[in-house]
């Protein structure tokens, strides 16, 4: 049994990103692991200062909730993020919590695995290029850690749209291969 976490980065509750990350959790549940959902929406989250104090600390100093989803990361064995598309790049709200999640960088996190679920309008094949970048850059910056996987629901704008898309099928297997 693996410890899950899910970081939904969707402010839309029953959005296409909470949906991805729900039938990623349905799947990993299914086959014995531990998941648990953050959803930044409930969460206060402010920016990164850049002091570097959670260097030394292995903490952040700003006291808010990054402080307890960074810990939940540091002893999760995989991290999903699920997140739109936005501008071709992961969400503003997920790029914060991955700023503030600076303090792992030098603690003795269990996490070996990272997945991604995506959703956007746009359903190019380019549409997701940036936002896989973007989480391969921060995995790339855990030696311990890789980057197992990816999965992509384009064309899907308004919540409810991705009903019925190849994805949710996706999002079920990848989290039940965990």
């Amino acid at each position: 049994m693996k410890k899950i976490l899910i970081i939904c980065a969707s402010f839309r509750k029953n959005g296409n990103s909470a949906m991805l990350a729900e039938e990623f959790k349905r799947g990993a549940t299914e086959s014995g692991n531990e998941v648990k959902t953050v959803y930044l929406a409930d969460s206060s989250i402010s920016f990164c200062k850049g002091c570097l104090a959670c260097q030394k600390l292995h903490r952040c100093v700003i006291n808010d909730d990054a402080i307890m989803i960074a810990e939940k990361m540091k002893n999760a064995d995989v991290v999903v993020f699920s997140t739109p598309v936005y501008y071709y790049s992961i969400s503003g709200q997920l790029k914060t919590m991955l700023d503030r999640a600076n303090s792992l960088y030098c603690c003795d996190y269990k996490f070996r695995q990272v997945y991604l679920l995506l959703s956007a309008a746009e359903d190019e094949d380019e549409t997701a290029k940036g936002s896989v970048s973007d989480i391969q850059g921060w995995v790339d910056c855990f030696e311990r850690a890789r980057f197992s996987g990816t999965v992509f629901a384009g064309g899907v704008t308004n919540p409810g749209d991705i009903k019925g898309h190849k994805a949710l099928a996706e999002a079920y297997t990848m989290g039940n291969s965990c």
